[in-house]
C-alpha cells in the first residue's frame, strides 16, 4: 500500500510527522513488515530525531545553517533567492527516505524517536511525501 501525504510546513525546520506515518501503517493492517518514508522533493528531506526536546531540534537546525550557510558566492544555482542552493545541498546532506521496520502493526520506533520532514527553505510549502507499507 502506498500513501501520499501532503506536509504544510510554515517554513525551515523541522516538522513532525510521526502520527500521519502511524495512521497510514494502522490504515495497511500490516503487523509485521517494512515502512518507507520518501519525500518527493530536492529541497526538503526526512529525518528520525528526538521528539521529547525541543532544544534538540533548534539546535540541528542552527549546526545545520552554519555548516551551509546562506549567500555563499561559490552558488551560481540563485534564482530561487538565497536560500536554495543551501536547501539543495542539506537535502544530499541529511536523507530523502527513511526505512522504518513495522512491528505488531506500528512502526518500531524508540521511546524518544519522531519521524521528521526537514523543511530546509525559509518560505511555506505543500510537500509530498510518500509512504509505503509492505509486509
Amino acid at each position: 500500500m502506498v500513501r501520499e501525504l501532503t506536509i504544510q510546513t510554515p517554513g525551515q525546520g523541522l516538522h513532525e510527522i510521526t502520527d500521519l506515518v502511524r495512521t497510514v501503517v494502522a490504515d495497511a493492517g500490516v503487523e509485521d513488515g517494512l515502512c518507507t518514508v520518501f519525500v518527493r522533493h530536492t529541497s526538503a528531506s526526512l529525518t528520525v530525531q528526538e521528539n521529547a526536546d525541543p532544544s534538540a531540534r533548534r539546535d540541528l537546525e542552527a549546526w545545520l545553517n552554519r555548516l551551509v550557510p546562506e549567500g555563499d558566492a561559490l552558488y551560481t544555482h540563485t534564482s530561487e533567492g538565497p536560500d536554495d542552493m543551501p536547501s539543495h545541498i542539506k537535502a544530499i546532506l541529511t536523507q530523502v527516505s527513511l526505512s522504518i521496520p513495522i512491528l505488531n502493526g506500528t512502526p518500531a520506533l524508540g521511546t524518544w524517536q519522531g519521524i521528521y520532514l526537514w523543511e530546509h527553505r525559509r518560505s511555506p510549502h505543500a510537500r509530498r511525501v510518500a509512504v509505503h507499507v509492505a509486509p
